[in-house]
């Protein structure tokens, strides 16, 4: 198969959009294509700090490397939960991509701040781990990208990841949250920063095949808490519908914004938000969260 803009050998064919490319112009498409959205969903701009939460798997680590070759001021941050072997092989992974393409990257142990690793937390409250971790990641990575004045909080969710999460709350008709799915998710607090994701509209194979041929070292690794996430069925059903019909997740989530745009004006009340008493954070209960997880609360008494 021939690259159809210079004819050379091509490395890929995207066939939901008719088109195959050489390594070249793959990365030209790709990064062309990841400035557009920004571009239409005024994401950031240049000179304006860009904080990324990096785990070491191949959206995060792609996503700030192509953010950098676009002339963006990169910041990263990676979270050592402490899981057992996954987060040591994450942590290698994040600072060998450091040094190799020049973007900084803060590495945060959450032990050495709270005394305690996401295992043990698990071990001695008995909640779920994935939404404790889910909360855990959100308020640090929001803290810190408050703290060094980034303009948004970048995130590697891909269009997988959007049309799993599109057909899940279709599925159960949650008018809120498809009011609230998009690539940029505003701030609704002056101490939260704006979300925004640049790879929304890009698979995850066009994103592992521009980490690839761009040379990053990703993590192939799933985390062993990660079993059984009912995202993972979804993606398994869009995926079958793909392989029949191309760019069945493309057109699900492209013709969703525009309804949504158009014809999705759900009155969603805001919770009324007050200071986190132990770390002044926003919450809408005395106590946080995260506050509650680490038993801050129980301190402070």
């Amino acid at each position: 198969m021939k690259c159809k803009i210079c004819g050379e050998k091509a490395i890929i064919h995207l066939r939901q959009h008719n088109l195959a490319l050489c390594r070249k112009h793959f990365i030209e498409w790709f990064e062309k294509h990841t400035e557009k959205t920004i571009k239409k969903f005024d994401m950031f701009r240049r000179g304006e700090p860009i904080a990324i939460g990096i785990s070491g798997g191949k959206d995060s680590t792609a996503v700030a490397l192509a953010l950098k070759r676009l002339g963006y001021d990169v910041r990263g941050i990676f979270i050592d939960l402490g899981i057992p072997v996954y987060s040591e092989y994450s942590r290698n992974l994040v600072t060998n991509f450091s040094s190799k393409f020049g973007i900084p990257i803060e590495i945060y142990n959450l032990k050495e701040h709270y005394g305690e690793s996401l295992p043990e937390l698990a071990a001695r409250r008995r909640d779920k781990i994935c939404s404790m971790c889910g909360t855990i990641k959100r308020y640090i990575l929001n803290k810190w990208a408050l703290e060094i004045g980034a303009a948004a909080l970048v995130t590697g969710h891909n269009l997988d990841d959007e049309a799993a999460t599109l057909l899940s709350n279709t599925l159960r008709w949650d008018a809120s949250y498809l009011a609230k799915q998009n690539p940029v998710l505003p701030p609704t607090h002056p101490k939260f920063v704006k979300k925004v994701k640049p790879f929304a509209f890009f698979t995850e194979r066009e994103i592992a095949v521009y980490a690839i041929v761009m040379g990053i070292e990703f993590s192939k690794m799933s985390c062993p808490f990660s079993k059984g996430a009912k995202s993972l069925r979804y993606k398994h059903v869009l995926n079958e519908l793909e392989v029949q019909s191309p760019g069945t997740k493309l057109r699900f989530y492209r013709e969703f914004l525009k309804f949504q745009k158009d014809y999705l004006k759900v009155q969603i009340e805001e919770p009324k938000l007050r200071k986190c008493k132990i770390c002044g954070m926003p919450t809408t209960l005395e106590v946080c969260s995260f506050c509650r997880i680490f038993g801050l609360d129980r301190k402070e008494d």
